[in-house]
C-alpha cells in the first residue's frame, strides 16, 4: 500500500505588517481623557488646522475614510467635554485622532486557514472554482481576528490567490439586529439564569427585541429589585450574553481581502481563534456558511459559531449544553439522519462526535477516535469539517507527537453512521518540511479546513503558526492508503 503523494505549491501567504486598522485608544483613567481634551480645546483654531493637516498627511493614505473613523472616536469621548459649545469639524477630528491608534492585525502571524467555495461562481472558465480562504490574523497582544482572501482553482489544479489590497476595514456592529425571545430565554436557562430577575426582564421585552430594548429593560428591573443580592451580577451576565450573540456587517463595496472581523464581545475580547468555515446545505437545498471558532477572553475558551450567507453580514452564536467544551469543534456540511453532527475534542486528547436536533444546543458526545500511532500519541484533533465522498466522510486530523511536533493525517467515517470509523491513515499525510519548521511555534503544520475539487484535495495549511501555504493530493490515493 503506497503512501499518497502530496504536492506542495509555491504559494506562501505571509503576514503583512503594513495592513493596519484604526482602533480605539483609551487612556487608563478618565482624568487623563479630560486633560487631553482640555489641552486641545485650549489651542487656537489656526494651530488646530495645522496639527490636523500633519495628522492627515501621515495617516489618510493608509486607510479608507480615515476622517470618518477618527470622528467616531471623537463621539466616543464627547461626554468628557466640559462645554456644549459646538466645535469646528477640524477640532473634532483632531480630538478623535488623540483617541485612536493603528493596529497591525497580522504583525505576529497569518495562519490556520480554512477554505470554502465562494458564494459567487460567475464568469469562470469550465472546471474552475472560486474560493474564500479564511485566515487567523494575530497582532499586538496576541489578539486574533478573522481576515479573508479569495482565489481560483482551475481545471488543471492551478491555484491562484488574489493579491490583497493594503487596506483593511473592521466589520461594524448591527445595533438593530433582532433577538428571538424564546431562544434567548433557553440560552439563559442553560447558563443558570432562569430566576425572577430574568423572568421580569424577558416579560418587559417584545419578541423579537433589540439590544437597546434589553439594556433599558435591565435598568428597570435592576431598580425594581435593587435590594436583592446579586442583581447587578445577573444583569451584567445577561447583557454579556446578548453582546456575545451579535451581528456585524461589512459595506457591500469592500473587497473580500479588506474585510476583518475583529473581537468585540466580552467572550472574545482576547481573540477569535481558528475559524473552521463550511458550506452547509440545508434539507431544502439552501446554503449557509457556518464557522465554528474558539472565543478567548484572556482566561477561558468558549466554542462558538459564526453564520453568514454572503460574507457581508455575520451573526455570532453562542453554543450551549454540556458537550460544548474545549477547542476545535467542526460541523458536518449537512444533517445526517435528520440531525446536526459535530466533531470535537472534549477532553483535550481524543476526537469525539456530537449529535443534536438544535444547532444551538449540544448535550451529549461519544468517543470516536483515540491517539494510536506515535505521531499522535500526545493528542488528536480535527483539521476542519468532514468532506463528503462516495466512500465516506473524509476527515483531516492533526496529531501531536514527540517534541510537540504537529502533523496532518486523515480518517474516514461511514456516510450513514458517522460514529463508525471505516478507514484511517497509519502515517501522517503532511509533516513539517525543513523550510516549514521555523516560526512562531516551531514544527507545526495545521489546517482548519480543506475542500475537494474534482478528485483532488486542496489543503491550505499553516506552517509553524506563522504563515500559510497550499498542498494538493489525490483523493483516491488518500482513500486507498487507509487501513
Amino acid at each position: 500500500m503506497s503512501s499518497p503523494v502530496v504536492n506542495r505549491t509555491a504559494i506562501f501567504i505571509n503576514p503583512d505588517r503594513a495592513r493596519v486598522l484604526i482602533r480605539p485608544f483609551r487612556p487608563a483613567s478618565e482624568q487623563r481623557i479630560v486633560k487631553i481634551i482640555a489641552r486641545l480645546l485650549a489651542l487656537p483654531e489656526a494651530d488646530i488646522e495645522a496639527l490636523l493637516g500633519r495628522v492627515m498627511a501621515d495617516f489618510s493614505e493608509r486607510h479608507k475614510k480615515t476622517q470618518d473613523l477618527v470622528l467616531e472616536r471623537f463621539e466616543s469621548v464627547r461626554a468628557f467635554l466640559v462645554t456644549d459649545l459646538e466645535l469646528s469639524e477640524a477640532r473634532r477630528v483632531l480630538i478623535g485622532s488623540y483617541f485612536s491608534h493603528e493596529y497591525a492585525l497580522e504583525a505576529a502571524a497569518l495562519f490556520n486557514p480554512s477554505i470554502t467555495p465562494h458564494p459567487d461562481q460567475s464568469d469562470l472558465p469550465p472546471g474552475a472554482l472560486r474560493f474564500v480562504l479564511s485566515l487567523r490574523a494575530t497582532g499586538e497582544g496576541h489578539v486574533s481576528s478573522i481576515t479573508f482572501r479569495t482565489g481560483v482553482i482551475d481545471a488543471a489544479l492551478t491555484i491562484t490567490v488574489n493579491t490583497p489590497t493594503r487596506f483593511v476595514t473592521e466589520a461594524r456592529a448591527v445595533p438593530e439586529a433582532p433577538y428571538a425571545k424564546a431562544l434567548f430565554a433557553r440560552q439563559l436557562a442553560e447558563l443558570g439564569f432562569a430566576g425572577d430577575f430574568t423572568r421580569r426582564t424577558l416579560a418587559a421585552l417584545d419578541d423579537p427585541f433589540i439590544l437597546a430594548e434589553l439594556r433599558a429593560a435591565l435598568v428597570v428591573v435592576e431598580n425594581q429589585l435593587s435590594e436583592t443580592p446579586g442583581v447587578a451580577a445577573t444583569s451584567g451576565a445577561i447583557l454579556a450574553h446578548a453582546l456575545s450573540n451579535h451581528q456585524v456587517r461589512f459595506a457591500p463595496g469592500l473587497r473580500m481581502s479588506e474585510r476583518v472581523i475583529f473581537p468585540r464581545s466580552p467572550s472574545q475580547s482576547n481573540g477569535i481563534e481558528d475559524a473552521r468555515f463550511v458550506a452547509f446545505t440545508h434539507e431544502d437545498g439552501t446554503r449557509t456558511y457556518f464557522a465554528t471558532y474558539t472565543a478567548y477572553d484572556g482566561r477561558s475558551t468558549f466554542p462558538q459559531l459564526l453564520e453568514t450567507r454572503d460574507f457581508l453580514d455575520f451573526t455570532f452564536i453562542t453554543l450551549a449544553g454540556p458537550a460544548v467544551q474545549n477547542k476545535g469543534m467542526a460541523l458536518f456540511p449537512r444533517q445526517v439522519g435528520g440531525r446536526y453532527v459535530m466533531l470535537g475534542r472534549q477532553d483535550n486528547e481524543n476526537i469525539f462526535i456530537l449529535f443534536s436536533d438544535d444547532l444551538h444546543f449540544w448535550r451529549t458526545s461519544a468517543l470516536l477516535l483515540k491517539p494510536t500511532y506515535a505521531w499522535e500519541f500526545v493528542q488528536l484533533g480535527n483539521c476542519g469539517s468532514p468532506i463528503e465522498t462516495e466512500r465516506g466522510w473524509l476527515v483531516l486530523s492533526h496529531g501531536v507527537g514527540a517534541m510537540r511536533k504537529y502533523s496532518i493525517g486523515a480518517f474516514l467515517l461511514d456516510l450513514e453512521d458517522p460514529t463508525t470509523v471505516i478507514g484511517r491513515l497509519r502515517e501522517p499525510l503532511i509533516t513539517p518540511a525543513e523550510d516549514e519548521r521555523e516560526g512562531y511555534v516551531p514544527n507545526v503544520v495545521y489546517s482548519c479546513g480543506a475542500l475537494l475539487h474534482g478528485r483532488e484535495l486542496i489543503i491550505p495549511y499553516a506552517v509553524s503558526d506563522y504563515a500559510t501555504r497550499f498542498a494538493t493530493v489525490s483523493l483516491d490515493a488518500v482513500l486507498d492508503a487507509m487501513a
